[in-house]
């Protein structure tokens, strides 16, 4: 019996990896393993909720065995695969050993989790899957007053979704903006401007020390001696990709799981895709550069060895209360912001040495210019000529 491919994960990677494989091909035998239910959802929604009053069974888009179905696909769900066996081309759940004639790695990132002291951990919230969007959504029925660890773009999108939702909310977070590294001042003033419009409290500089169960609901203390009062927390300090199992399997990880442009991983018939992956030295957590990666990686699957490469990749972010659309300069790039902004309307954007537009941020009204500056950016990542492609199509075979 042909091993099939295996897809480690069924989020946004995963399943949209297995649509496009069977454009491709519908008769390969197709494996998807996830630890959850596998139920389809788009993570992106998950910060709106609040505001479109929907309950996790309304984010959810299809059950396991509709996929299951669509997909011509076996899959198997509340499934941990323990071990990585390269050597023998088979993973392995328990005891039970998986083998495979192509392994997917989609498995994403985990939530970064910090050290806080006090009583009351169990009220402390990541919400990085839609399980996780379930249990705070219970928590949060009757409550009112959320406390949000990070300001970054995940922290910012939930404060705007529970402020639009009804709840009030703190922001606390070690940094002197929102979005640090990823906005010019300028931009991020205007967008915690209009999230202060809706309510929202920022405490920008400390960290939460200690959260402690007390008479009026949580007590959390700040490390610069505030006292703020609560009855939940969401943790949106930041993502790390998992990269466990596989380096203890000899794959090479850096961020993320190391990948060369055709997303193969250090060791032939495994390959990396999305949150998890690191490419070209590159690891995006963001829909676009995924989305670029299912394309290619399915048709390599298939028979058709293909480079990834990334156009422009602006992110949109979900504060509608203030919108904003960024597409940050490389990193290292050598240049600087020039900023023109008019209340909460703010167009930076930042020029190389030589005058050429690497990136930009667009708030309020200026987010009408980004089609525009889009085709003036440079690709994140380059299309390789086809030379190099093809020899890569020569090494493929001699591997299979």
């Amino acid at each position: 019996m042909t091993a099939p491919i295996v897809i480690i994960g069924t989020g946004l990677a995963g399943y949209n990896l297995a649509r496009e494989l069977r454009k491709l091909d519908g008769q390969t035998p197709l494996l998807l393993i996830t630890s959850d239910d596998g139920r389809s959802y788009s993570k992106p929604l998950l910060s709106t909720g609040f505001a479109m009053g929907k309950d996790a069974d309304s984010l959810g888009q299809a059950t396991a065995g509709a996929m299951a179905e669509q997909l011509n696909a076996e899959i198997r769900t509340h499934t941990r695969v323990t071990r990585l066996d390269p050597a023998n081309r088979r993973v392995w759940i328990g005891n039970e050993p998986v083998p495979y004639r192509d392994l997917v790695l989609a498995w994403g990132a985990q939530p970064i989790r910090v050290p806080v002291e006090g009583d009351a951990q169990e009220a402390i919230f990541p919400i990085n899957d839609l399980l996780d969007y379930a249990r705070f959504r219970a928590a949060a029925q009757g409550r009112r007053r959320v406390l949000i660890l990070g300001a970054g773009l995940i922290g910012c999108e939930f404060a705007n979704d529970l402020l639009t939702g009804g709840y009030q909310v703190d922001v606390v977070a070690p940094s002197t903006q929102i979005m640090p590294g990823l906005l010019p001042v300028e931009a991020a003033t205007a967008v915690q401007s209009g999230l202060q419009q809706l309510g929202a409290r920022f405490h920008l500089g400390p960290v939460l020390q200690r959260l402690d169960h007390a008479a009026d609901g949580l007590r959390a203390q700040l490390s610069d001696g505030q006292t703020l009062l609560c009855d939940l927390v969401v943790s949106a300090v930041g993502l790390r990709p998992r990269t466990e199992l596989a380096a203890e399997a000899g794959l090479q990880v850096a961020r993320g799981i190391v990948v060369d442009r055709r997303l193969q991983t250090s060791q032939p018939h495994i390959y990396a895709l999305g949150d998890c992956a690191e490419v070209d030295g590159l690891s995006l957590l963001y829909v676009m550069p995924l989305m670029s990666g299912v394309r290619a990686l399915a048709k390599t699957l298939c028979g058709n060895p293909t480079f990834v490469s990334y156009g422009p990749m602006p992110v949109t972010v979900k504060t509608p209360i203030c919108p904003l659309v960024v597409s940050p300069p490389p990193a290292g790039a050598s240049g600087s912001w020039t900023v023109e902004a008019q209340g909460q309307d703010v167009r930076a954007l930042y020029l190389g040495s030589s005058g050429q537009l690497l990136g930009y941020a667009l708030t309020g009204a200026a987010t009408q210019e980004r089609m525009a500056l889009n085709k003036q950016l440079p690709p994140v990542l380059a299309e390789l000529p086809q030379i190099l492609s093809l020899k890569s199509s020569d090494r493929l075979s001699h591997e299979s």
